[in-house]
């Protein structure tokens, strides 16, 4: 795994890159975020390809384990990708709530990444 800091507008943002699954179960994105927070990380991007597909399935209970935890130490999170498609409404309306807040949010871009966390 590859981090790159980002300065954007005075905030330091850790955006992850990967050749392999960075979160493919819980386990692994309770892992990170320990990680990232040990290492004063407090602004995180991390791409949807990135992601195992099971985290976007609600069902498994994957991403709200995980988005719990980076609310509850208080990490912002930017998840990177086309949800544009999104068929589920459960998720459709995960990600529009989670848009309406600050700390996990579901952007089609970089910049737009780095926008909504530098707020």
């Amino acid at each position: 795994m590859h981090i790159e800091l980002h300065q954007f507008k005075d905030k330091e943002i850790a955006e992850l890159n990967s050749d392999v699954l960075i979160i493919s179960d819980i386990d692994s994105g309770t892992d990170l975020l320990g990680n990232l927070y040990y290492q004063g990380v407090g602004r995180v991007i991390i791409h949807k390809y990135n992601i195992t597909p099971e985290f976007f399935d609600l069902k498994t209970k994957i991403a709200g384990e995980i988005l719990q935890k980076f609310s509850n130490y208080q990490v912002r999170l930017a998840i990177v990708g086309d949800f544009n498609e999104v068929e589920s409404k459960s998720l459709r309306d995960f990600i529009r709530e989670s848009n309406r807040g600050k700390l996990v949010n579901f952007v089609d871009s970089l910049n737009e990444a780095l926008m909504k966390l530098s707020n």
